[in-house]
């Protein structure tokens, strides 16, 4: 029993992704009447510890590849996205109040897609220490908007930590020659370009 559980071991990071995707459009469907039950919270910290021991858990079974790291920064992109729209199903009076920086958040979003899919062909997947910072100023922040319904400092810090966050990630596209996943910082990034140019 001990040994087939074993085996099964490399496979949870990629079921962590998975369950991440999955829970997702839980978050919407809940939130569609307008209105967020104790599922929509539960759900949303089950996705989030999903988000924080899938890339642990990979490289502890040394089975961290390009693929799955894609696949982890793409389950991030439909888990945000789900819980943007439940925001805006759910709470459109704070984001009406937040409307300006929330859409400059969307623009350098934006700028970040562009600068990747030119240089490399697809969006990077550098799962920096500012992208682990906002990820949890974004979980305290919707944790305070649907749980609490507060959008005041909770929203404002993830607001300027995704915007420095998504400005750092631009800054290492414009400097790595190669697309190359698990960069942990513009400090790294420069390192890895002066081994990449060598």
């Amino acid at each position: 029993m001990l040994a087939e559980l074993t085996k099964l071991l490399p496979y949870l990071p990629t079921s962590l992704v998975l369950l991440r995707f999955c829970l997702a459009p839980v978050l919407l469907a809940d939130a569609f009447d307008g209105n967020t039950s104790q599922l929509f919270i539960v759900a949303f910290v089950a996705a989030f510890l999903s988000d924080i021991f899938d890339g642990v858990i990979a490289r502890r079974l040394d089975v961290s590849t390009a693929k799955l790291r894609q696949a982890d920064s793409w389950a991030d992109v439909a888990l945000y996205a789900c819980v943007s729209a439940s925001a805006l199903l759910v709470r459109p009076d704070a984001i009406a109040v937040f409307r300006i920086p929330l859409l400059t958040v969307v623009f350098v979003q934006l700028w970040w897609w562009v600068a990747n899919l030119l240089k490399y062909g697809k969006p990077a997947s550098y799962h920096t220490y500012s992208a682990k910072l906002w990820g949890l100023s974004l979980f305290i922040a919707a944790i305070a908007l649907f749980g609490f319904h507060y959008s005041g400092v909770t929203l404002w810090l993830a607001i300027i930590i995704g915007i420095l966050h998504t400005l750092e990630e631009i800054a290492m596209t414009s400097i790595l020659p190669v697309w190359t996943h698990d960069v942990l910082s513009f400090k790294h990034a420069l390192q890895l370009r002066q081994m990449q140019l060598n």
